[in-house]
């Protein structure tokens, strides 16, 4: 198999990374502004260089001066935060999420990089919401200003690849990207089946409890399958629930970075472990920082499942 020069920007902790990992890719660099994030991915993927810096300042002649070449793949997610319907603050109008906000602009660094870097294929992921509206031309004379004419809008379902949990996300790219379904359900009860007590002694890492009051306790006994402690508003006046005890015999709802769920048995919040499962981690995948900071490095990463698949579909493109 050919060496391809692979670069992750937005890295978070490497759920992209990891799928590309395993699909046969190694990561040759990752960019990202969260410390702990980049330390989790640099614990995890020991030969990658990593860059500690904020995209906006970052400058395509630092990521060639360390790289052997011009890269092959480069991904990224930059953030959903100004799109995604789930946070009641985004700006009213879509165009100007992309252009005002001063994350979405984030989107547009991106595509800055890109055009510099010239890589054969990229692959960049967000919410579906980024195509709201106008959104979806102006990104496309974006990324044709910068020599990438015509690009593929793939929307993609991470439980259609055997996620534990659903996930619909957006990717785009200059490749279509029509990965192989995986049919197989993988519920709640059989992500975590074989997990250890947390409780009780074990070498499993980031399988700590997580504390939680009595009182709080209490009230999550009382919950049934699929109910919730909270609820939140986003976008729209629409309702989204967390502290929700996982029905075990389906898949979980959408992690997200806030998300916190309830053992479908037990009264407990899941561990940073059992969290990671539902989005395919592997166990020997380390999340370094706070507790809160890995729960965070979870929601806001790439299904590794369905980033696999992807990676497996650019490998094909390349190997052509």
């Amino acid at each position: 198999m050919d060496s391809w020069i692979v670069v992750d920007l937005f890295s978070g902790a490497g759920g992209f990374s990891k799928g590309f990992e395993e699909a046969g890719f190694e990561i040759s660099l990752a960019v990202d502004m969260d410390d702990e994030a980049l330390d989790s991915f640099a614990e995890n993927f020991p030969n990658a260089i990593t860059m500690n810096k904020d995209i906006r300042f970052l400058r395509s002649e630092e990521i060639f001066s360390l790289l052997n070449g011009r890269p092959d793949v480069v991904i990224g997610s930059p953030p959903c935060e100004p799109f995604t319907a789930a946070n009641s603050r985004r700006r009213r109008k879509p165009i100007d999420r992309l252009y005002m906000d001063e994350d979405g602009i984030l989107v547009l660094h991106f595509i800055r990089i890109i055009g510099d870097l010239n890589p054969r294929i990229f692959v960049m992921e967000n919410v579906p919401q980024l195509l709201n509206d106008d959104l979806r031309f102006m990104l496309e004379m974006e990324f044709a200003r910068v020599g990438y004419k015509p690009i593929t809008f793939n929307i993609l379902r991470a439980e259609e690849y055997g996620n534990p949990s659903v996930r619909t996300r957006l990717f785009i790219s200059n490749i279509p990207l029509k990965p192989e379904k995986v049919n197989v359900e993988v519920t709640v009860a059989s992500a975590l089946k074989d997990l250890p007590n947390p409780y009780k002694y074990h070498t499993v890492p980031n399988h700590e409890p997580t504390p939680i009051s009595e009182r709080k306790i209490k009230r999550i006994s009382k919950l049934r399958w699929g109910h919730s402690l909270y609820t939140f508003s986003g976008a729209g006046g629409k309702f989204y629930k967390n502290w929700i005890r996982l029905h075990p015999y389906r898949r979980a709802p959408t992690v997200l970075g806030n998300s916190r769920f309830i053992h479908p048995f037990e009264n407990r919040l899941l561990t940073v472990r059992e969290q990671a499962r539902l989005m395919g981690f592997p166990d020997h995948h380390i999340f370094k920082g706070s507790r809160e900071s890995q729960y965070n490095q979870i929601g806001e990463a790439v299904p590794v499942p369905l980033a696999r698949a992807i990676a497996i579909c650019v490998r094909k493109y390349l190997e052509c």
